[in-house]
C-alpha cells in the first residue's frame, strides 16, 4: 500500500511558524485540564500517542497493520501486572510495556516483513488475533476479567497519580515524549531512507539499502510507541482487557490515521480527539455511535481524502498559490 505525505509545513507549501504554534499547543494542553474533564484528555492523549505510532508505520513507510492492536493491549497486560502483582512503580511498569511490545513487534515484523500489500495486512491480522487468543487462555490476564483495579501509586515515590491533575501532566509528557519521539525519527536520516522505500522499493534495494531491516526497524519502534501509549493507559484507568488486543482496537486506529491524514504529524492526534470526544458526548444518546463514526469515516473517504488536516493544508497551500502573482 503506498502513501503519499509529506511533513506538515512542506506539504503545505507555505512557512509554518513552527515554533509559535508549537508554544500555543503547549499552553493550551497545560491549561487544558481546568476547562475539560482530565479523565477524557488523558484517553485522547493515549489514543493520539497511538494513532502517531500506527501512522509512522503506514504514512512513512507505506505499511498498513491490521494487528497493531497486539502491542497496544499486550504493553497494557504488561505493565498492568507489574505495577498490581509485582508491585513496581508505575514508570517502571509502562517502561516494562514499551519494550514488551517491542518485542511482539519483532516477532511479528520478522513474521510478516516478508510481504507486501494485503498479503502483509492479513499476517498481522492473523498474528493479532493469535495473540489475543493466549490473552484470553494464559492465567496472568485473567481472561475475560482482565487486570483490574491497577494502583497507580507514586511516580519515582514522590508524585501522587491518584490526583487527576498530576495524572494529566504525567500522561501529557509521556504524550510529548512520543510525538517528540515520532517528530525526530521522521526527520532523521532513517526517516528519509524509510520514505524512499515507501515511493519506490525497488529503487531503494538497487541503491544498496537493505530495505528489510529498515522496515523492521521502523515496526519495531512503531509497536514500542503503541506499547507506550498502552501502557499509559492501563494506569490511566487501572485496568487491561481483551478489548484492548482485539481487532477492532486495530480497526479503530486506522479509523483515527485515516480521518486525521495519514502521514501528517498532526493528522493522527486530530483525528484520535475527533473519535474520542465523538464516543464520549454520544455515549448517552439512543443514536448508535459506531454507526454514526462509520458514516463520517464513509463522508470523510470520499470528500476530505487527505483527512482533515491534510485538507485544510491543501486548502492553505492552494490559497498561496493563488496569491502569488502570476
Amino acid at each position: 500500500m503506498k502513501v503519499q505525505s509529506q511533513p506538515l509545513e512542506r506539504q503545505a507549501g507555505i512557512q509554518i511558524p513552527v515554533k509559535a504554534l508549537a508554544a500555543f499547543a503547549l499552553v493550551g494542553l497545560l491549561a487544558a485540564p481546568f476547562a475539560v474533564y482530565p479523565v477524557l484528555l488523558m484517553s485522547v492523549l493515549c489514543f493520539a500517542l497511538f494513532a502517531c505510532a500506527f501512522n509512522l508505520l503506514i504514512g512513512y513507510v507505506g505499511l498498513l497493520s491490521f494487528g497493531h492492536a497486539t502491542f497496544f493491549g499486550g504493553a497494557a497486560y504488561f505493565t498492568a501486572h507489574a505495577v498490581k502483582v509485582w508491585g513496581w512503580d508505575p514508570l517502571a511498569g509502562i517502561l516494562l510495556g514499551a519494550l514488551g511490545a517491542a518485542a511482539l513487534g519483532l516477532v511479528v515484523g520478522f513474521l510478516a516483513i516478508r510481504r507486501q500489500g494485503i498479503y502483509f495486512a492479513m499476517i498481522t491480522l492473523a498474528l493479532g488475533q493469535m495473540f489475543a487468543f493466549i490473552c484470553l487462555q494464559v492465567p496472568f490476564t485473567h481472561g475475560e476479567d482482565g487486570i483490574q483495579g491497577v494502583p497507580r501509586g507514586r511516580l519515582l515515590r514522590i508524585i501522587d497519580l491518584n490526583e487527576p491533575l498530576a495524572m494529566y501532566y504525567v500522561t501529557l509528557a509521556i504524550f510529548l515524549f512520543g510525538f517528540f519521539a515520532v517528530w525526530r525519527i521522521v526527520n532523521s536520516p532513517f526517516g528519509n531512507i524509510l520514505k524512499a522505500i515507501r515511493e519506490n522499493e525497488r529503487r531503494a534495494i538497487s541503491l544498496g539499502y537493505r530495505v528489510d531491516r529498515y522496515k523492521l526497524g521502523a515496526f519495531v519502534m512503531s509497536a514500542a510507541l503503541a506499547g507506550l501509549a498502552g501502557g499509559t493507559k492501563a494506569i490511566v484507568f487501572q485496568f487491561a482487557t481483551l478489548t484492548d488486543v482485539q481487532w477492532q482496537m486495530s480497526g479503530e486506529v486506522i479509523l483515527m490515521t485515516l480521518l486525521g491524514g495519514i502521514g501528517t504529524l498532526i493528522g493522527p492526534v486530530v483525528g484520535a480527539a475527533f473519535v474520542i470526544a465523538l464516543q464520549n458526548y454520544l455515549a448517552s444518546s439512543d443514536f448508535p455511535v459506531t454507526v454514526l463514526i462509520g458514516i463520517i469515516f464513509v463522508v470523510c473517504v470520499l470528500v476530505f481524502r487527505r483527512g482533515i488536516a491534510g485538507e485544510v493544508l491543501e486548502f492553505l497551500r492552494q490559497r498561496k498559490n493563488r496569491s502569488l502573482p502570476s
